[in-house]
């Protein structure tokens, strides 16, 4: 049997509702929330960032070649 591993991702991007619905996407897929979110102004930009980290446990060893955003 595998080693079950912990994935870790960090979906960034513009707080808009594209954020919102790829944060839906990777909870619906199984993935959790893991903390706040996070929030910053990008003043060149002139909009504000969010970030959301998320974990999803899998039953397969840990490879730096694993396609996290397949998972």
């Amino acid at each position: 049997m595998a080693k079950r591993t912990t994935l870790y991702r960090y979906l960034t991007g513009p707080d808009d509702a594209s954020f919102c619905h790829r944060v839906s996407e990777a909870l619906s897929r199984g993935w959790s929330l893991y903390g706040p979110p996070s929030l910053t102004f990008d003043a060149a930009q002139g909009r504000v960032i969010c970030g959301q980290a998320i974990i999803k446990d899998v039953d397969e060893a840990y490879s730096p070649t694993l396609k996290l955003s397949e998972q």
